[in-house]
């Protein structure tokens, strides 16, 4: 493979046949950094690639207006005689639920971008900062690109807060209901017979899994600690009208809901630094757990596993971290580190499922996924004609998925069971079926610059018929260079 494809793979999306060739892969790669995002993507398959509506593009006090307005339909439907209907149902999720629409516009984005290298950073760190569950799905996409996204120019500390102050996390492991065990809500709540108490679920994951690691030795009183310093961030969006908000929080802001009855008073410890007391300890504590020698080390590996080699080298580790310290943590110098050691390494870098399709269809100039008008109806266009929440499900990798805190692994371990390769296989199969306009096999391999190995395996099956250029399509995606499992 050349060595524009080769990076692209590593640490991008493949680039779109109509895309030129940067003639300098690294200054590319280091501009990406910069570059703008749009949300570009279809309106019907078939129509021309352009903007994503404003109106699909909710603002977070837009999408906890439309999450209550379903839940008060929900509410008065089912008292209704007779039940909510399927079809009212329908109507009603439809009408006010987002997250199909933020699903598509996310698989639109990775297919149809120039900001390839971006956003595979951005699936990279939401997957570190897992949000997954039922109630916290309508503003996943939300936090990815106003929380991560959005913050990519900025430092990891204002990140992780960024993050950890997100409605979408703070429900995601219950902060939202967890209050101190000396707050008046506590007091309260024993006054009056009612359940009300700490939480530590955010504290745990946020020392053990977005910074330090278990590697920083931290004990069961830090976690608890932690969880003291965090209680009284977030509120149950879908049901609190906007009065209610002010009353609890003093403000109408979601992603700044710090209920002050709810918190703990006094000075907190966590691993020898003592926090403050009141909304602004948990900035304290965000930017002292940024900045944590065991942070650096443990995110240092984790980017060097996903974007530089399967098993990488203490140089390619200490090179980033290296360069985590000497800028403060900033994510420009920290991801100009990571594209350093990805072109440095000729080792190759296995591929995980969700970045695949991407690539494959990039490559392929396949249309796999429906437009944002046909999101809620069945196009007979598309031979496999699935939500993007299903594609996902079934590749095995999804952002939206309710799943264990620690995200998806990196390990090309635990995606090569013959399970996993034979999903591959169907979709590459799908694909091909999907689209009459797609790229032929022998373009792609001319334009990626295939090895000989993969042209030797591509070429064994060749024949005239249209079962034989499928086969041949379905060889090169699922091929040891193509997945990244051989030096290209």
């Amino acid at each position: 493979m050349n060595e524009h494809f080769r990076i692209a793979q590593k640490l991008g999306l493949m680039f779109r046949p109509e895309e030129t060739l940067p003639t300098d892969i690294k200054r590319w790669a280091i501009k990406q950094l910069q570059f703008p995002s749009p949300s570009l993507g279809i309106g019907n398959v078939g129509s021309d690639v352009k903007p994503w509506p404003k109106i699909f593009q909710p603002s977070l006090d837009e999408k906890a207006v439309k999450l209550r307005i379903h839940w008060e339909t929900t509410k008065r439907e089912r008292k209704k005689e007779g039940g909510f209907t399927e079809a009212a149902q329908r109507a009603n999720d439809r009408d006010n639920l987002m997250y199909k629409k933020d699903i598509l516009r996310f698989s639109h984005r990775n297919v149809y971008g120039s900001d390839q290298l971006r956003l595979r950073l951005m699936s990279f760190w939401a997957n570190h900062f897992t949000i997954g569950s039922f109630d916290s799905r309508e503003v996943i996409g939300h936090a990815m690109e106003e929380a991560i996204l959005a913050n990519f120019n900025d430092s990891f500390s204002t990140m992780l807060y960024k993050v950890t102050t997100h409605p979408g996390m703070l429900s995601y492991l219950d902060n939202h209901i967890s209050a101190g065990p000396n707050s008046n809500q506590v007091r309260w709540a024993k006054a009056n017979g009612e359940q009300a108490g700490l939480n530590d679920n955010l504290g745990r994951e946020l020392l053990e899994l977005h910074t330090v690691s278990p590697s920083a030795n931290y004990t069961e009183t830090d976690i608890r600690n932690a969880a003291k310093v965090l209680a009284g961030w977030g509120i149950d969006i879908k049901g609190n009208p906007l009065s209610s908000l002010k009353e609890q929080g003093g403000t109408t802001n979601l992603w700044d809901m710090y209920k002050r009855n709810w918190a703990e008073p006094g000075n907190k410890i966590v691993l020898g630094k003592t926090i403050g007391t009141g909304k602004g300890g948990l900035k304290q504590l965000t930017d002292f757990l940024a900045a944590h020698e065991h942070t650096i080390m443990h995110l240092s590996t984790k980017l060097a596993e996903h974007f530089v080699s399967d098993v990488p080298n203490k140089t390619d580790v200490n090179y980033i971290a290296s360069a985590w310290r000497q800028s403060n943590g900033n994510l420009d110098q920290i991801h100009t580190a990571v594209i350093e050691r990805a072109i440095a390494s000729k080792e190759p870098k296995f591929q995980l499922p969700m970045t695949w399709l991407f690539q494959v269809l990039r490559l392929s100039n396949a249309t796999y996924f429906m437009g944002w008008n046909e999101i809620n109806t069945s196009n007979n266009s598309l031979k496999f004609n699935m939500q993007p929440m299903q594609i996902f499900d079934e590749l095995g990798q999804n952002l939206w998925a309710e799943r264990q805190p620690n995200g998806y692994s990196s390990k090309k371990e635990e995606w090569m069971s013959g399970e996993m390769f034979e999903r591959r296989i169907r979709f590459a199969d799908s694909i091909w079926t999907s689209d009459s306009q797609i790229q032929s096999t022998s373009f792609i391999m001319d334009r990626i610059g295939a090895s000989k190995e993969t042209r030797k395996l591509v070429e064994s099956l060749h024949g005239m018929s249209s079962r034989s250029k499928k086969n041949q399509f379905i060889a090169l995606m699922c091929s040891p260079e193509l997945m990244g499992l051989e030096n290209a």
